[in-house]
């Protein structure tokens, strides 16, 4: 088989299958992404893999219609690509099979490049006006020009659809996203938790030089991960809790893992998140006992998971966060937000704990809940870890999902509703 899988920041979720894929001596596997976030990215070769880059398309200019800016980016980084499928070609690649994420408009000439290569896209998110992230927080409201935008926004989208194959969505509520005509063909398959890697560990332990300070499972350690510290993952309603908390827990200790960038929403127009809360709550904490300790190499990133008494991911109804399942197959106690991509996976009592996502007290009651009975959070711990190893784990649920999918000579997917009303894929 000749694979080809297309990300703009390869490997994003493809590194598992990059590596299986590319240790099969009878399949053929190219790797193709931005240039220069393949150098940032993948530091070593991959065995088996040959990684190919394109070059930075241009950013729409100003003069650009705002609602259109988008979609001439997603033309624009198209057209990069299809001179890089047009190289592979005259070189001698013709895949059998394509890979992509269709986000970012990488995809939107691959067919009249490789017209018979079966085509596959994750099918990540789409833009809605209601019922998900868009206006769901009224400290950030959206204008009429938003809803023009996020509508324009949907079309380099609609246009990978029609040309798909057969997609793939992580969850179900983002399957349930996309227009009701094509999600027949999107089959629901998790990226996959490594739960041997991401599992319990009682001996953890983090250190923390600057104030001579280790922490351990015996210690009351509050943990919050988000890749950047930002309103969509409920930041500001974790700050403003944080008055309150250290108040109700003075032997509590705030680690929080995060960049002060943006990934998802608005950019304020000086400075970041973290420094506009924290001067909002203006010297009302206590920085002795709140870290923020950044972006973390992974298995520091993991033993904050592992030393947490009780893990707080809130989140727009929006893409669930890979840290959420990570932080569940570590054996944390999750208090997540009362949000629709947060019920899929955490049942309230019995999996885990939800909140409002904009209430501070509720989360503050949680957490203290959580401090003050570990016997009886233990077994929603377990269960929590059980969650994931059952249903999310990447060896023994998801990777075999994805290659039946991949590997299947059917042009269509077929997609049923077990018992317990899991999608699943069978060829």
């Amino acid at each position: 088989m000749r694979l080809l899988l297309i990300h703009q920041n390869l490997p994003g979720q493809y590194r598992h299958l990059l590596v299986h894929y590319g240790r099969q001596p009878d399949c053929q596997v190219v790797g193709l992404g931005e240039m220069k976030r393949l150098k940032e990215n993948i530091r070593k070769p991959i065995p088996g893999v040959r990684l190919v880059g394109y070059d930075t398309p241009p950013t729409p200019t100003a003069t650009t219609l705002a609602t259109l800016r988008t979609t001439e980016a997603a033309v624009q980084r198209g057209q990069k690509v299809l001179v890089a499928l047009l190289k592979l070609k005259q070189a001698g690649f013709t895949p059998d099979v394509v890979y992509a994420h269709p986000g970012w408009g990488e995809t939107l000439f691959l067919k009249d490049v490789f017209p018979r290569a079966r085509l596959i896209h994750f099918c990540e998110f789409y833009y809605h006006a209601t019922d998900q992230d868009f206006n769901f927080d009224p400290e950030f409201p959206c204008n009429a020009e938003d809803v023009l935008r996020l509508r324009i926004n949907n079309l380099h989208h609609l246009m990978a659809l029609e040309q798909a194959d057969i997609g793939i969505a992580p969850t179900v509520w983002q399957q349930t996203r996309f227009p009701t005509i094509y999600q027949p063909k999107i089959a629901v398959i998790h990226d996959g938790v490594d739960t041997t890697a991401v599992a319990p560990d009682p001996e953890a332990f983090l250190r923390f030089p600057k104030h001579d300070l280790t922490l351990t499972r015996k210690d009351e350690v509050i943990t919050f991960v988000s890749r950047n510290l930002e309103p969509y993952r409920g930041f500001h309603t974790f700050m403003r809790a944080l008055p309150e908390l250290l108040k109700a827990r003075p032997k509590a200790h705030i680690v929080i893992v995060g960049g002060n960038g943006v990934s998802y929403g608005r950019r304020l127009a000086k400075g970041s998140y973290r420094e506009k809360y924290l001067a909002e709550l203006n010297g009302r904490i206590d920085l002795q006992r709140v870290h923020f300790v950044g972006k973390l190499p992974y298995d520091t990133f993991l033993r904050v998971l592992q030393v947490s008494t009780a893990h707080v991911y809130l989140t727009y109804p929006f893409v669930l966060s890979w840290s959420m399942m990570e932080a569940m197959a570590a054996g944390c106690l999750v208090i997540g937000s009362r949000t629709a991509p947060v019920q899929e996976v955490i049942r309230d009592g019995e999996n885990g704990l939800l909140v409002d996502f904009f209430s501070t007290s509720e989360l503050v009651d949680a957490i203290r809940r959580v401090c003050n009975d570990p016997t009886r959070m233990q077994e929603l711990r377990e269960a929590a870890r059980r969650t994931i190893v059952e249903g999310y784990d990447l060896h023994g649920v998801c990777l075999p999902r994805q290659k039946a999918l991949i590997e299947s000579s059917t042009d269509q997917a077929v997609l049923r509703i077990d018992s317990s009303e899991r999608i699943a894929y069978t060829a």
